[in-house]
């Protein structure tokens, strides 16, 4: 990677965070128009008290506190400043005004979100096979604070940062143990002898084009068999936790990593659907998780693949 160890980005890969900036500001200006919806508001205390079963018995007591405190202020309250909230961070991820500040809040916000309304992406019990939703937005507002992502479209200059590439090294670590984590699920017994059925299941809901294409996957694989399609899973995010732990051909591994979460997206998790108003973004699924994963996958693959000799500068 020829780049990595520059002391500057080109102004190539700056336009191309901004931009990526941007694809994220315009998801949570999805996630704000379906959560500002009374079906939303009125579900937001019921989501929290839902996340306690199952959990062990110091999260249940944990999350059992907070919804106490929501209580305490108010559950509707709560609901309608975060719908606020997520207003405010997509309004700056857009404009690029107060990014910065705003950024490292939107870590902290989808912190508390992913610990709460989120249950810690648990319970973990069989079947279990990521870490969440909100703990990956978190990871990428963490992102866009280690890139320059504020140096090209935007309207407070004033707000530009230069973190060095040295600066993404951080993100791709604790991407690879989100990789890791999951694949630790991927390979418990319950998800490789039935991981067909968790394929079927994000059929329910969908519209017919979205069966349909859901359908394709499950014939394809079903001709080897659920155990074929479980042990498949478990390897590739294993592999792929590894090449980001590790730096391992990155040049092979980020575009892999990218559409082996385009393949996820799009069939286990049903193209992140079905939306209705009100009906996501209680856990930071707005669009689904993989496409975050996707977001994610472009980030480093600015930072690590566009080389400064492609840039002609």
């Amino acid at each position: 990677m020829s780049n990595v160890n520059s002391t500057a980005y080109t102004k190539n890969q700056e336009l191309a965070f901004a931009m990526l900036r941007l694809l994220f500001g315009a998801i949570w200006v999805a996630n704000t128009v379906l959560e500002a919806n009374h079906s939303y508001v009125t579900a937001f205390f019921g989501t929290i008290i839902q996340r306690e079963k199952g959990q062990p018995a110091v999260l249940a007591h944990y999350i059992h506190a907070m919804a106490t405190v929501v209580s305490a202020l108010g559950a509707e309250n709560v609901a309608i400043a975060t719908v606020a909230i997520n207003a405010v961070l997509a309004l700056s991820l857009l404009t690029g005004v107060a990014l910065r500040p705003l950024a490292w809040f939107g870590v902290l916000y989808n912190l508390v979100l992913w610990s709460t309304v989120g249950g810690f992406g648990g319970p973990y019990t069989a079947g279990a096979t990521d870490p969440g939703t909100a703990i990956v937005y978190a990871l990428v507002f963490f992102t866009i604070l280690s890139v320059p992502s504020n140096r090209r479209l935007t309207f407070d200059a004033s707000g530009e940062s230069t973190p060095g590439p040295h600066a993404l090294e951080p993100v791709r670590i604790l991407f690879g143990l989100l990789w890791a984590f999951d694949a630790f699920w991927k390979w418990q017994p319950d998800f490789l002898h039935n991981s067909l059925t968790y394929l079927q299941a994000s059929e329910a809901g969908q519209p017919a084009w979205i069966v349909a294409y859901i359908g394709i996957a499950l014939r394809i694989f079903g001709i080897f068999g659920p155990f074929f399609f479980g042990l498949f899973a478990a390897t590739a995010e294993t592999v792929l936790a590894a090449s980001l732990l590790f730096k391992r051909a990155q040049n092979w591994f980020l575009p892999i990593g990218f559409l082996y979460s385009f393949g996820v997206w799009t069939t286990a998790e049903g193209w992140g659907g079905p939306y209705a108003l009100g009906s996501t973004g209680n856990r930071g699924d707005v669009l689904g998780t993989c496409n975050i994963y996707m977001l994610v996958y472009l980030f480093l693959m600015v930072g690590y693949m566009m080389r400064t000799k492609r840039e002609g500068l």
